[in-house]
């Protein structure tokens, strides 16, 4: 009983062994497998050596023989950077905000030729904006945003080539000056709201004024032009309710056949003629007495 018992329990160690080899072999080989996402890259590297790149989807790799250093997503990425305390051409310190739009479009560059894209890009980036600024004055890179972002796009993207990385665009999300500069900026743009306001002013001036000497020359030209426009100013006045106006008619108007009814001074044309016959009548009564 005893030698059964040995060898029944020496058998349970052995299958016990060989199960345990088999699962860790097992595992072994399903530890090569990997999933890669649609918008991703993996670059198998065997013993050293690059392989190519592998996914989307599930991959397998040899377990200690591949190795895949990082994965590489393919889609657009976003880098902040800025300069500090940069001197534009005219002497002006600035700090220029920035933010970057950019996309690998060769995984197989970006893992052989450069050790740590972003980083490399982000740095190529600053250096970029400082060397942009210091060729600029300020008052171009305050007007002109978009000419500016294109030319840090197309000086990085000439950098980032060789590592396969693709800039899309650049835009430049802020500019901040020092505060004196700001108030004296603040005072000149007064100013010249101020200024082109005044010349507004005198422009509409010489207009009115152009128009006034045109008006005169026409009255002029035109004879009763003139009584018109004066008969016109009657009418105007006479027609505010609730008012008493005395007019002092001019005896030097000029003569024009214009019918009294025009402008509703047909009543006023009698008026005249009442008083007229008013003044040849008083004389006649005083020569015959």
């Amino acid at each position: 009983m005893g030698m059964e018992f040995l060898a029944l329990q020496e058998a349970d160690l052995t299958l016990m062994f060989w199960s345990i080899i088999v699962f860790s072999i097992i595992l072994f080989f399903l530890s090569g497998i990997r999933i890669i996402k649609e918008w991703e890259r993996a670059p198998v590297l065997r013993l050293g050596r690059y392989m190519g790149l592998k996914g989307p989807g599930i991959i397998y790799v040899i377990p200690l023989i591949d190795r895949i250093p990082s994965k590489v997503s393919l889609r657009v990425q976003t880098i902040s950077f800025s300069s500090e305390q940069t001197l534009t051409k005219d002497n002006v310190p600035v700090n220029v905000d920035a933010v970057m739009y950019a996309k690998v479009i060769d995984p197989e560059k970006v893992i052989l030729n450069v050790e740590n894209y972003y980083q490399a890009t982000l740095w190529a980036a600053q250096t970029t904006l400082r060397e942009v600024i210091g060729r600029i004055d300020l008052q171009e890179l305050l007007s002109h945003r978009e000419k500016v972002g294109e030319e840090l796009r197309k000086i990085i993207d000439e950098k980032t080539e060789q590592w396969g990385i693709k800039v899309i665009s650049v835009e430049v999300k802020d500019v901040i000056i020092p505060q004196i500069l700001q108030d004296a900026m603040s005072r000149q743009a007064q100013a010249e709201r101020e200024r082109q306001a005044r010349v507004t002013l005198a422009q509409a001036e010489y207009e009115a004024s152009t128009k006034i000497i045109e008006a005169a020359k026409n009255y002029n030209n035109v004879p009763g032009a003139l009584t018109l426009r004066w008969m016109n100013m009657l009418y105007e006045i006479g027609r505010q309710p609730g008012t008493n106006t005395l007019i002092f008619v001019p005896s030097n108007i000029p003569q024009v056949n214009v019918p009294l009814n025009v402008l509703g001074l047909k009543g006023l044309g009698e008026i005249t003629g009442f008083e007229e016959k008013k003044e040849e009548s008083s004389p006649k009564k005083n020569t015959g007495s």
